[in-house]
């Protein structure tokens, strides 16, 4: 899909499907979502530029990723998306500045965009001065919109966490503690995949400020510099930030697999006195089941009697032995 923003006296113009030549040429910024070959070959015809295919979105060395073919830029970095719906991935974006557009090509709609969309509609005049205006301001919404999500995954991890730990110390039913460690490191694993994701992002964000550092003379507008420099800050702590969770996440990670060891040792503790504790019963029904003719229990009164008695007490004993060597 092809959407366009153009700014006329003052007001923001939004136009969505295929468009002529003159109005590509007065957008600001053009919007390409899943493109088709039409829709690529008329703002390329109108911008006298070449888009990049999703094929060359995809290639991961750098040189192929940041370039720079005469006054335009080629910016293509890995971007999170799909966190509200539970199916979360990282898509390939292209930012392509020219000296009067910036244009996007995606395949997938990181929630940062549309959030972007309604702030332009509400402050055009701000968000769509310039193309390099239009797009260190879309940095900036990703960046914060990160944020937000690390936030939220860091409040999650929280909570998985002090629920297991208080589910390990509180004696309660083994189903429950089973389901509040399974649901500890599903939260966990969401976790990690969150952090690296963001993580991923914000590094390719952080190469493309720094290749737009060594342009800026020519590819950032003066007042658009300090922008650069902001972006720089908050990327570099956001990454030190999604370091120190992903580092969290794994300690907990190994915690809470210690808490299931515990839990599955004592288990395997239990059956284990359980089977030595029935060996000695079970000898001595062995001996007794034996078919040889002459046995003098057999026709003894009290015979069946003592066989019970012997099976008890070579069970109980094993285990009072255990329990005074604190083994139970």
């Amino acid at each position: 899909m092809l959407t366009t923003y153009t700014v006329e006296n003052g007001h923001l113009l939004v136009r969505e499907g295929p468009q002529d030549a003159a109005s590509l040429q007065r957008a600001v910024w053009i919007d390409l979502l899943t493109p088709t070959q039409a829709e690529e070959a008329q703002v390329q015809d109108a911008l006298r530029l070449e888009i990049p295919t999703r094929e060359e979105m995809q290639e991961i060395e750098s040189s192929s990723r940041l370039y720079k073919e005469g006054d335009v830029l080629f910016l293509t970095a890995p971007f999170l998306y799909g966190v509200e719906g539970g199916e979360l991935g990282s898509t390939a974006i292209t930012f392509v500045l020219g000296n009067t557009a910036l244009v996007t090509v995606r395949y997938a709609t990181p929630k940062a965009f549309a959030v972007f969309s309604a702030r332009c509609q509400r402050a055009p005049a701000i968000m769509l001065g310039t193309p390099d205006g239009v797009m260190l301001h879309l940095f900036e919404q990703i960046v914060d919109r990160l944020a937000d999500i690390l936030e939220r995954i860091a409040a999650d991890m929280d909570r998985a966490s002090q629920a297991a730990f208080r589910t390990a110390k509180a004696k309660v039913k083994a189903t429950r503690k089973d389901a509040d460690l399974k649901d500890a490191l599903i939260t966990l694993g969401q976790v990690g995949e969150v952090t690296t994701r963001a993580t991923e992002t914000l590094l390719g964000l952080s190469r493309i400020l720094t290749f737009l550092t060594a342009e800026k003379a020519v590819a950032v507008r003066r007042e658009n510099q300090a922008l650069i420099k902001s972006l720089v800050r908050d990327v570099r702590s956001l990454v030190e930030h999604a370091n120190f969770l992903n580092g969290k996440a794994n300690f907990l990670l190994d915690a809470v697999l210690g808490i299931i060891n515990v839990e599955q040792n004592a288990i395997i503790k239990t059956f284990t006195v359980a089977s030595v504790a029935l060996m000695p019963p079970t000898l001595i029904a062995s001996i007794y089941g034996m078919n040889f003719a002459r046995m003098p229990e057999l026709q003894w009164d009290l015979g069946y009697p003592m066989a019970l008695g012997l099976m008890v007490i070579s069970a109980v004993l094993p285990i009072v032995y255990f329990r005074r060597k604190g083994w139970l």
